[in-house]
């Protein structure tokens, strides 16, 4: 195995594991197959076109984080995951009380994180196949990953929708917030927001000074 290599298909082979594990039993199995879409094409597609998009082993693991705890919400439904309860075992006190929430925000933590996390692949991928100059380096990347945010709220409504009842209800995880999905834009927005903007900070830091 060449050695650049070696990192990506370390997280490749954690991440195999990780989602073999959290496949088994989950909470709701036909909820869980419609969340691994996303992990279906996506996994596929970064290795059909490792070759020519060979993305930085930053910007992988910041996928790996990102898919790793998107199994988690898979695995347990996202308005269910028990992260309070992990939190009084841990801390010995909840992380709900402690925040002022009144519902389970894994759902929402994973929005914010996605625009977080997934912005530095969308800024390599225009540096490699689109380069833009200027204010652009900003704002292409920032529309880029506000439209997935927009089409995936959308895909959202159309299989709730689509299958209705149950399925539908947890697929969507609402939890009685009309306004859940404008919140969840909201939320990837500022992630992203703030990943592109450390990210040409710390690129017009470099000694060459290249951004």
């Amino acid at each position: 195995m060449k050695r650049e290599t070696r990192f990506p298909a370390a997280l490749l082979a954690v991440f195999a594991i990780w989602w073999a594990a959290l496949a088994i039993a989950p909470h709701y199995r036909q909820d869980w197959l419609l969340e691994n879409v996303l992990v279906f094409a996506a996994v596929p597609l970064l290795l059909f076109t490792y070759r020519s998009l060979r993305f930085s082993n930053t910007t992988y693991t910041c996928l790996f984080v990102f898919l790793a705890l998107h199994e988690v919400g898979a695995h347990y439904t996202y308005s269910l995951v028990p992260y309070d309860a992990w939190g009084q075992a841990l801390l010995g006190g909840s992380v709900d009380t402690l925040l002022g929430f009144d519902r389970n925000m894994f759902d929402r933590a994973i929005h914010f994180l996605y625009g977080l996390l997934m912005a530095p692949a969308a800024m390599e991928l225009f540096a490699a196949k689109a380069p833009p100059t200027g204010v652009w380096r900003f704002l292409m990347p920032l529309f880029f990953m506000n439209s997935h945010a927009v089409i995936y709220e959308t895909i959202e409504w159309l299989a709730a929708e689509a299958f209705g009842g149950d399925l539908g209800q947890a697929y969507l995880g609402t939890q009685g917030d009309v306004f859940d999905a404008q919140k969840d834009m909201a939320l990837a927005f500022a992630g992203a927001t703030i990943s592109i903007s450390v990210v040409l900070w710390l690129r017009r830091r470099r000694p060459d000074g290249s951004s």
